[in-house]
């Protein structure tokens, strides 16, 4: 078989594209000859860690990925799906979008978002919301905010040209994330569990379309070398491989892919995002154990002298690959012409399970289809694993700090408020549409989104975004399993009982042993405390290789977490909202400052060991919350998280102008005041349920602690602070907009 090469290629072509000499004499064997120029860059992006996670599979089969209301297995699609009851399930995915951010913001943020879109409505899914986890360096450099600017604005662009409302999210800053920011983008859709579509080939003769935008040269080897190298000084010349997008063209896409797959007419269907082509046609024909032959002198393209390579890699968005039953053709197309959306043929289902791709009469390539993916030829590593040196420095115990005075106390408290990781993050989501599609009930006043199913009467859902990553650089056991127990309490503090996560594991060069063990030991706290919350891994990303020769980034495993509310009714806030009820601190108070927000900002250390966590603790606060807020007895509640415990009851008191009169009957000193203790939830609770709250925090065993009451417009404790409540509210509202106003030139 004459095989046609544009160029020839051997070891060091290979090397280029970002694999070894094992990779390609494995590559060699399987085709029993030299690849094409062709076939070596679709095993280069198909074998990159992006696409194949040949670094992490291995240790991502320890999580529990199974689970009573999981209606897909973890990673058989392009999304997870939740069922939810009454014939609906709720289909969510995190994914990372970090390397293409920091080299172009806007676009690469945008396109971030615009992908975790269609993974979900490639899936039969309407979206009905996003979310996003983002890290920045610190607000000192005009570098910085020119990232922050350009990556904010990308998301909401995206979000409500698009039409779904961003709900929410986090916003940390941290030197390690100079060089190389994070762009984490979650969303969510309902689907009809009838109408679920798969990423699948089927059905040899039937029809294979191109549906939606045309291709160029935008992407190309986003997956294989921006996604899968540290940045460098030659980084900014890398501006090629950013994608564009076009979120109007998306919208349009979405009508058309929900359209078409409630018609009955779609066999398989999948998105081209990472590797495009590549990738879409050699997992749906691996998947249903099928080949796919593709004429590229057919695909829509926006330049006239794309080369076959270019056009397999390109990763051009607003994509689908689309497998049409045989016969249905006409009126798959005139779906498609009603909404705008082109649709080409461009291949056939076949039954050799080769990829064979042909371009000007040429044979081009031709592959085995499941030895380019997970499961099937693509390589699978565990790697040298060593833990890091720098922990023999931070790993120190930290005392309880000094004893704090009135004036002291209150001058922490504005420090604190004002940092960029704790301020208010208005300046972020007001550029954000939060309430298109009129499903959003809870968004930046609750610990997580609360968004109506309108499809289920009175039910909705709970959904939020979790990870302190200077825990998991401290302890990344800890730190794993803390953004899992975190993200769940958030969910219960609005209501919401934590069923399922998805998961972003944001780190360092795998081929490094320390960052290895990083990634190891987190993954093993993520899976120990989703085993106890009773809360499987459905799917999600892993990131590696974010660092530049400058800075590595702190392990960050951010989580997506799902919550299901029995009744849109019974959800409460993170606020006071009358005066006169009794302030209540539920779970366990520990003097602990490693890691905290009050090391690095008033003793400018990142040191000590991350807050302890007990898994058991853990479940018994969140079922106690999670109780009281269903039957009506607390009236809101919000997690103890950066900060510690004042700034979390000064951030209660900020929505409505309530303030609050208490004591602190905990020694004054730095570790009880701001401390992050773990396991801790305040909430307020009318003095006439007082005693149905005391009856559940004996049954379950959670210590509780009354502090004071709610009333006035002074925020008020004890010897410890004593200023009016827009005082605060004020400085924690302009420390963000302040800083970006400002240019450092």
């Amino acid at each position: 078989m004459k095989i046609y090469s544009e160029i020839d290629v051997d070891v060091s072509t290979a090397h280029e594209l970002g694999l070894t000499r094992e990779e390609y004499d494995r590559i060699c064997e399987i085709l029993g000859r030299t690849p094409s120029y062709t076939e070596l860059g679709i095993f280069g992006v198909m074998w990159s860690e992006h696409c194949s996670y040949k670094n992490s599979i291995l240790l991502l089969k320890t999580l529990p990925r199974t689970g009573k209301r999981m209606l897909v297995a973890a990673g058989e699609e392009n999304a997870g799906v939740i069922d939810v009851g009454d014939g609906f399930g709720i289909v969510f995915k995190i994914e990372s979008h970090n390397h293409p951010s920091a080299v172009e913001p806007f676009q690469g943020a945008a396109t971030g978002v615009g992908g975790i879109l269609r993974d979900i409505f490639t899936m039969g899914a309407r979206p009905i919301a996003a979310l996003n986890s983002l890290r920045f360096g610190e607000l000192d450099s005009d570098h910085t905010k020119y990232l922050f600017k350009g990556i904010v604005h990308g998301i909401g662009n995206y979000g409500n040209c698009f039409g779904v409302p961003t709900v929410a999210g986090e916003v940390y800053f941290d030197r390690c994330y100079t060089d190389n920011p994070l762009v984490n983008a979650m969303a969510v859709g309902v689907v009809r569990t009838d109408r679920m579509a798969s990423a699948t080939a089927e059905g040899v003769g039937n029809p294979v379309y191109i549906m939606g935008s045309s291709t160029g040269k935008d992407g190309i080897h986003g997956a294989s070398l921006l996604a899968s190298r540290e940045f460098s000084a030659e980084s900014e010349n890398m501006r090629p491989t950013v994608q564009v997008g076009d979120p109007f063209a998306e919208k349009l896409l979405l009508e058309a892919t929900l359209e078409l797959i409630a018609s009955g007419v779609v066999v398989g269907i999948q998105d081209m995002g990472a590797a495009g082509i590549s990738c879409s046609t050699s997992e749906m024909s691996a998947k249903g154990h099928v080949g796919m032959e593709v004429n590229l002198d057919k695909v829509p393209l926006r330049e006239d002298d794309m080369s076959a390579y270019e056009i397999m890699l390109s990763e051009s968005q607003e994509r689908m690959l689309v497998v049409i039953k045989n016969g249905y053709e006409a009126q798959a197309k005139e779906i498609c012409e009603m909404w705008e959306v082109p649709l080409t043929e461009i291949g056939v289902v076949t039954a050799d399970g080769f990829i064979t791709i042909r371009k000007s009469g040429r044979l081009v390539a031709h592959i085995p289809a499941e030895s380019l993916v997970l499961g099937g030829g693509a390589p699978v590593y565990e790697r040298e694993r060593s833990k890091p040196s720098y922990l023999q420095l931070t790993q120190r115990k930290v005392d309880v700090g000094p004893k704090l005075q009135q004036d002291e106390c209150t001058g922490v408290l504005l420090k604190l408020l004002s940092s960029a990781t704790i301020a208010s993050k208005r300046w972020v989501y007001e550029q954000y549409d939060s309430q298109v599609g009129t499903n959003s009930i809870i968004r930046s006043d609750g610990d997580a989104a609360v968004i109506r199913i309108k499809e289920i009467p009175n039910r909705a859902i709970a959904v939020s975004t979790d990870c302190n990553s200077r825990y998991a650089y401290l302890d990344p056991y800890m730190g794993g399993a803390i953004a899992v127990a975190e993200a769940a309490r958030n969910c219960a503090c609005v209501g919401a009982e934590p069923v399922a996560i998805t998961n972003c594991l944001n780190f360092g060069n795998p081929y490094d042993p320390e960052v290895y063990w990083q990634f190891a030991e987190a993954v093993r706290g993520i899976g120990d405390m989703c085993r106890v919350l009773n809360t499987p891994v459905t799917g999600g990303n892993v990131s590696f290789h974010n660092e530049s020769q400058q800075h590595a980034i702190f392990p960050t495993p951010t989580i997506g977490m799902l919550g299901l509310i029995e009744d849109i009714d019974r959800t409460v806030g993170n606020s006071f909202t009358n005066e006169g009820e009794v302030v209540v601190l539920l779970g366990w108070q520990r003097a602990e400052l490693g890691g905290s927000e009050y090391l690095k900002i008033v003793k400018g250390r990142i040191t000590g060991t991350a807050p302890f966590i007990d898994p058991d603790e853990e479940a018994r606060l969140q079922r106690s919350v999670l109780r009281l807020v269903r039957d009506g007895v607390v009236t809101c509640a919000h997690d103890c998280a950066e900060g510690g415990l004042l700034v979390a009851l000064a951030e209660m008191t900020f929505l409505h102008g309530i303030g609050i009169t208490a004591a602190i009957p905990f020694a004054h000193n730095a570790a009880n005041l701001f401390g992050e203790a773990q396991s801790r939830v305040l909430v307020s609770v009318p003095q006439s349920s007082l005693a149905a709250l005391k009856a559940v925090s004996m049954e379950e065993s959670v210590p509780m602690v009354e502090l004071g009451r709610t009333g006035g417009d002074v925020f008020a404790i004890k010897d410890l602070v004593g200023i009016p409540v827009s005082d605060l509210k004020n400085m924690y509202d302009t420390a963000i907009p302040d800083i970006m106003s400002v240019s450092l030139v």
